[in-house]
């Protein structure tokens, strides 16, 4: 009886509605553990993930609903099905060749790539693809066949109207359990996956066509005379270079090494006896070494890719998510990479373990003017070698050597470190066994002193490799912190560690551990400790003055820190300012928190010259946030171009050929190369010392050039170990 019943209702249209909107849900599943690679890492994000097609599944197909002639109704439903495998069916093989989902601007776009793709688009196919097709060639069959009957019943509005409206229901449902699970997940977009993950497709295509045409709205809003305000502004800030410093590393090769979570109070500290960092202890007491200590991170929501914004660009984060995601596909910069190439001929590159769409880099750093992008696809990928998010830093510096020995000198490089990253894990494997963390009741404070710990032999055995192959005799290296690691949380329970009282911590105390590591490197500086207030906001006009670059007619809202005229104060994201004498919190001038900086005393009662010193930067903070706000959301930097400087084409970069394009410029070249490769006669990978226990018995990891890449088959590199995948290559 109740199968009868069940065939009866499934004569009816709600029964035909319902059964394509269950073998739409259940091919979506299977596209997602199948197809994607999604990071569902708990049940509460596999239920999430189950629920994200349902509601707009239900939106679509109830369409038909409305039509009321009841063939046409079936075929509208249909129909509704049919575009959304298609969506579906696309993302899947534009992952399969990018890892990534399709945005809006590349299906706008698609008509300029289509005709070159080809027997490569017909590569992508796999045999289980007819599984998403299946359930429509049969429904379609079943119709034909008259085994399905189309139901003549007429529905009226309410039918349909309900069906809807349960759909935003069960739509409404997954954003709320979505927020639950990753708050502010559509304010702060790091990676389209996170979307896909907890939304499902077709939200993530609403919700990137809407946030495109925001884009679109706001460049077509753009005002001439905002960018004038702008120009004035930077104009009547800048400074002029320390003639002593200018110049000083013109020409040379400038590697950044960007610290994941590193916060200035490492520097020195000792646990049970032992040093956490002691090879950037001595590093950063060098005696070539320029560093700070009251140099203070100004990051945001967009955490790390602030910061990179930040050094590349001279530009603060935006106020309500990432800039690199939001914009950074769009916008026009001016930043380092170009700046370089443009004022010193210089090749640029930036290493990273992780993801190329984390954080949009992919798109970004086209966009900054990056000649080479070497995401996880040009590393090991053997499950051990990695942590969640991305190569453990000891391989990433190994194995980047083969590449960084083929760039043209000089070169300007980034490498971006991810072990000390939240929640601060490490394999047994990688624990120095000489090195004993602290005891504290909170595990995170355990691990970050591990992680840190070992993040500091990597960079070790990395400067190792730059002093053996001669290297460090011609390059500039700037290390620095990106953000805070440990959150306010959990500073009381660190307060002893750092020696610092929990009985009398206060908002001060927490001010003071957004400081973070600031060093150049370079064997012609002398060394010293700058103790005046700096911020990440400093670094890209204190650099180019140092290569001998004026910064006079660029857009940059930091000053040179080794100018006589520096003026040390800086501003948080948030509105918190930090100068010489202040610490002022709460963005409110004198009626926030206002603290003495250097006693940590709140000052309660102002004298009239504090008064006027406090409402004087908080204008200038106000309006250094504003019109840096102005300059990006609006993207007026595409209407200005300083003198000697070439705007970016990013269309001109491909970092799935990296390597390809190296050997090109190599065999142009010949003997005028400047690669190291070229100019040591031979490869100095076999230099590069580690001791990394995933790379026992691999030596080929460091010293040989994958297949995948070799031979330009980086999609086929993807979830394959890379033992197998090796092939010899330096002779």
């Amino acid at each position: 009886m109740k199968k009868k019943n069940l065939a009866n209702f499934m004569q009816t249209r709600t029964g035909f509605f319902i059964l394509l909107v269950l073998l739409f849900v259940l091919k979506y599943i299977f596209a997602a553990y199948h197809d994607f690679n999604l990071g569902i890492s708990d049940p509460y994000q596999h239920i999430i993930m189950w629920l994200s097609p349902l509601g707009t599944a239900i939106l679509l197909l109830s369409i038909g609903f409305y039509f009321p002639k009841p063939i046409v109704s079936y075929w509208v439903m249909l129909l509704m099905d049919f575009a959304n495998t298609c969506l579906l069916f696309a993302n899947i093989l534009y992952y399969r060749e990018f890892s990534d989902f399709i945005t809006v601007k590349t299906i706008t776009n698609a008509g300029k790539v289509a005709p070159g793709l080809g027997k490569s688009a017909v590569s992508l196919l796999q045999p289980s693809d007819i599984l998403l097709w299946l359930d429509l060639i049969l429904v379609i069959a079943l119709l034909v066949t008259h085994k399905l009957k189309i139901d003549q019943k007429s529905y009226g509005l309410l039918t349909p109207f309900t069906i809807t409206s349960f759909g935003f229901f069960v739509l409404a449902l997954n954003i709320f359990l979505a927020e639950s699970s990753r708050p502010r997940l559509l304010r702060n977009t790091f990676d389209r996956a996170y979307v896909v993950k907890y939304l499902g497709l077709d939200t993530y295509t609403v919700y990137d066509g809407i946030k495109n045409e925001q884009t679109e709205q706001v460049n077509r809003n753009a005002n001439a005379a905002d960018l004038n305000k702008i120009l004035n502004f930077t104009k009547k800030n800048k400074i002029p270079a320390n003639a002593n410093y200018f110049g000083k590393e013109k020409g040379k090769n400038v590697i950044v090494i960007h610290l994941e979570s590193f916060q200035q109070f490492l520097i020195g500290l000792k646990v049970n006896g032992k040093e956490v960092t002691p090879f950037l202890n001595s590093i950063y007491h060098d005696k070539h070494t320029i560093s700070f200590d009251n140099f203070y991170h100004q990051v945001g929501i967009g955490r790390t890719s602030d910061a990179e914004n930040m050094l590349e660009t001279g530009t603060y984060g935006i106020a309500d998510g990432s800039l690199f995601t939001a914009l950074g596909g769009s916008n026009t910069f001016q930043a380092a990479p170009q700046i370089l190439h443009e004022h010193g001929n210089y090749t640029s590159a930036v290493f990273h373990g992780n993801v190329g769409t984390f954080w949009n880099r992919d798109e970004v750093y086209k966009n900054l003017g990056y000649n080479y992008f070497f995401d996880q696809n040009y590393f090991s990928t053997d499950k051990d070698d990695k942590k969640e998010y991305g190569v453990k830093d000891k391989l990433l510096f190994a194995e980047s050597i083969k590449y960084l020995e083929r760039m043209q000198q000089p070169f300007y490089t980034k490498f971006i470190t991810v072990t000390n990253h939240t929640p601060f894990s490490m394999d047994n494997q990688d624990l120095d066994p000489h090195f004993q963390t602290t005891d504290t009741s909170d595990k995170t404070i355990n691990n970050y002193f591990e992680t840190a710990h070992y993040l500091d032999e990597s960079i070790r055995e990395f400067f190792a490799y730059l002093k053996k192959s001669g290297l460090a005799k011609n390059t500039m290296v700037v290390i620095y912190g990106d953000h805070y690691g440990l959150t306010n949380s959990e500073n009381q329970t660190l307060a002893p560690i750092v020696g610092e009282s929990s009985d009398t911590w206060s908002s001060y105390n927490d001010t003071q551990m957004q400081r973070v590591p600031f060093m150049i490197h370079a064997p012609n500086l002398k060394g010293k400790i700058n103790h005046e207030v700096a911020g990440e906001i400093d670094v890209l006009p204190t650099l180019m003055h140092l290569l001998g670059i004026s910064n006079k007619h660029y857009v940059q809202f930091g000053s040179d820190l080794l100018s006589r005229q520096y003026r040390p104060w800086i501003v948080f994201r948030n509105g918190t300012i930090v100068s010489q004498k202040y610490v002022i919190i709460g963005a409110k001038g004198k009626k926030g928190l206002v603290y003495d900086r250097k006693t940590g005393k709140q000052i309660i009662n102002f004298t009239k010259q504090e008064k006027e010193e406090i409402a004087d930067l908080a204008k200038k903070a106000k309006q250094s946030l504003k019109y840096s706000d102005l300059l990006n959301n609006h993207n007026l930097l595409r209407f200005y171009t300083p003198k000697g400087f070439k705007p970016v084409n990013p269309n001109q970069f491909d970092y799935l050929t990296n390597f390809q394009q190296m050997e090109k410029i190599q065999n142009k070249l010949k003997k005028k190369s400047t690669a190291l490769i070229n100019v040591h006669h031979g490869s100095t990978t076999k230099l590069y010392k580690t001791d990394a226990p995933e790379l026992k018995g691999r030596d080929e990891e460091i010293t040989e050039i994958p297949e995948s890449v070799r031979g330009n088959h980086l999609t086929e590199k993807k979830n394959k170990s890379s033992k197998n995948k090796k092939k010899a290559y330096n002779k």
